[in-house]
């Protein structure tokens, strides 16, 4: 594959159960447990030149149970705890409430779509990966190539109680086994 399509192929990453432990409304950055194989995971993908990118609604912002200062202070955290393991192009967050509109709350794919007009990025050769139908339908209204369910957080409860939501999606134990599934495919 040239090296320019390979540089523009990307991994959006939901937050919460994919990349850390699910807490409800984490908020405090001495509540944030990362899973042993992210930084591993994700530094197997920058290796192979994708793109990182963390796509996640936080909506105790919206429902005022903390504030997006709170939500910043926890991505700074993960970020350096990654260290030099992983490079985040970006972070969008979604702060609103379910029931209030919103740009880019999952499952909407404003988000991903803003990341191909921003870095150029070919949604057909990129993954999604979460532990949400949301996070999976995301991807799906994005076009993107192929989505990963993780049994992490929320994942194997909706694998047991919705198996056929899944059908599109291919359904891994963790980030770990969802990155060499990436790298099988490449």
């Amino acid at each position: 594959m040239p090296a320019d399509l390979k540089t523009n192929r990307a991994v959006f990453l939901d937050r919460d159960g994919t990349l850390i432990e699910e807490k409800n409304y984490l908020c405090r950055v001495e509540d944030v447990e990362i899973f042993p194989e992210t930084a591993a995971a994700l530094s197997r993908l920058c290796r192979a030149g994708f793109r990182l990118f963390i796509v996640s609604n936080q909506s105790g912002v919206g429902r005022g149970y903390f504030t997006m200062s709170e939500v910043d202070k926890v991505n700074r955290h993960l970020l350096r705890e990654l260290g030099s393991q992983a490079r985040f192009e970006k972070i969008y967050i979604a702060p609103e409430a379910p029931d209030v509109p919103s740009r880019g709350r999952k499952p909407s794919p404003q988000f991903l779509l803003d990341a191909r007009d921003e870095f150029g990025v070919d949604l057909a050769q990129s993954y999604m990966i979460g532990d949400k139908l949301i996070d999976l339908e995301c991807g799906w209204n994005a076009g993107i190539g192929k989505c990963l369910l993780v049994r992490t957080g929320y994942g194997a409860e909706l694998e047991r109680k919705s198996p056929d939501k899944l059908a599109a999606a291919v359904v891994v134990d963790n980030l770990a086994s969802a990155a060499q599934w990436i790298l099988q495919q490449a």
